[in-house]
């Protein structure tokens, strides 16, 4: 007689199956991060770069500002 967890099944003692819970595998959540990746290739996660001026501020070299 197998012990307490086991049981007979064709002369093999297996393991009783266990009730899990739902649980997220490793190709769920590799699946989801490539989603989010890909969305955010497609149609991006926002304006983030709305608020910064279309021209850059013009900036002083040291060369050109030290006489000679």
């Amino acid at each position: 007689m197998p012990s307490e967890g086991y049981h007979v099944v064709r002369q093999h003692i297996r393991r009783n199956p266990k009730s899990r819970g739902k649980k997220l595998g490793g190709w769920t959540i590799a699946g989801i991060a490539a989603f989010v990746w890909l969305w955010g290739q497609i149609f991006g996660f926002g304006d983030a770069e709305a608020d910064k001026p279309a021209t850059p501020a013009p900036s002083a070299s040291v060369s050109a500002s030290s006489p000679r």
